[in-house]
Order: C-alpha cells, then structure tokens, then sequence
C-alpha cells in the first residue's frame, strides 16, 4: 500500500466512518466515526510519501516503530499513543491493515 487512494479506501471500508477536511488543505485528509466524530486516520503527504497517522495502544507503540523503519513517532500527535506510518511500500499490507483497525477500534 502506497497510494492515498489505497490508504483512503482501506479506511472507508470499516462500518459508519467518513472523510473529512477539517482543515481546508486538501493535503490534509482524516477518517472519523460518525458516531463520535473522533479521528482515526490522519492521511497526509511529506517528504514525497503519503503518511497516515493512526493511534496505538502505548504498549504496541515502541513494537510497531522497532519492526518497521516506516513507523515512527506521530507528526503532529502525541507520541506516546499515535504512530506516523509511512507508506513508502516496505510494510506489508496486513500489517497496515493490523494498525488501522487498532486506531479504529481503540477511538470508536
């Protein structure tokens, strides 16, 4: 997985979720609940990749950043429970589908 697209539709794809640009910059796309309007995916692009940050159960944190240079401490989130995950083709898909649904789950 390396496309916004990809990333977008992956995130699109769990129950009641929506896309949202709360900041007017198109670069800055996010994925709430319906119910509760909390974030779980914030897609960006930096550095010439699409990032997706997605928040992580502190335990998992320091896991996830050890097993994969792409996943590194959340820009512009607090670091202690959100991931910045890199989407420069080295991590496998499962892996991001694993994080994903970690973030969705830990803010419905």
């Amino acid at each position: 997985m390396k496309t916004r697209g990809e990333i977008k539709a992956h995130c699109l794809s769990y129950d009641n979720v929506y896309e949202d640009y709360p900041f007017h910059d198109p670069n800055w796309c996010v994925i709430r609940h319906r119910e509760n309007h909390k974030i779980f995916a914030w897609i960006f692009d930096k550095d010439g990749n699409v990032w997706v940050n997605l928040k992580c159960d502190p335990q998992w944190t320091s896991f996830w950043r050890g097993a994969f240079n792409s996943v590194i401490p959340a820009y512009h989130l607090n670091k202690t429970h959100w991931n910045s995950v890199i989407l420069d083709g080295t991590i496998p898909n499962h892996d991001i589908h694993t994080m994903v649904k970690e973030s969705y789950e830990l803010t419905k």
